[in-house]
């Protein structure tokens, strides 16, 4: 089985914890990864710090790419990424990759994912929609996205606020294709 090579994004959109507990799980499952490309828009940082109260962010064991850094390997298909997870996924972001707007490295590499027709995954944060929001998207999903709102699961019981998002991630590991263990519906027959 080949090993995956995955680049995660995360914008300002609120959410930090969902993007907090995606690295740690990608650490966990580090035997199953090739390699592990971050970047992080500008504003992702500081809404990190106000969600989170630190600075962990820094201290993943991944590579960090700068938001403007057209030099990265995952901005052309040619590095065989094969999956990009927006985790939290802003609007603004939606927008611009449902327009073919590549005005900074996140959305870049999601033009090359979608163009390489690789597996992108938009962990959207945001509610209520409006019309504008669900266009957007449509288009995203019709040129080969998976939008996967930042919606919890309650099967499990969940215990802490840290369940309840851990379970968000969990969907969206099992959508990037990385076997782990979780709670998994099963019939009470």
């Amino acid at each position: 089985m080949s090993k995956h090579k995955i680049v995660v994004a995360i914008t300002g959109a609120s959410g930090s914890m969902y993007a907090s507990l995606l690295l740690q799980k990608l650490q966990q499952l580090n035997k199953q990864i090739e390699e592990v490309g971050l970047v992080m828009s500008s504003n992702s940082c500081d809404v990190w710090q106000y969600e989170m109260g630190n600075t962990d962010y820094k201290n993943v064991p991944f590579k960090n790419y700068a938001s403007n850094d057209f030099f990265a390997p995952f901005a052309s298909g040619s590095a065989n990424f094969n999956t990009m997870i927006i985790c939290p996924c802003s609007m603004g972001t939606l927008a611009r990759i449902a327009a073919g707007i590549s005005n900074d490295l996140i959305t870049r590499a999601a033009d090359v994912i979608l163009k390489e027709r690789r597996k992108l995954i938009l962990v959207t944060r945001d509610t209520p929609l409006s019309l504008i929001h669900i266009n957007n998207m449509k288009a995203v999903t019709e040129a080969g996205a998976i939008v996967c709102p930042a919606s919890p699961s309650f099967y499990a019981k969940p215990q802490t606020i840290e369940d309840v998002a851990q379970s968000v991630v969990n969907r969206v590991i099992d959508l990037a294709g990385l076997q782990h263990d979780t709670f998994r519906w099963a019939s009470k027959n």
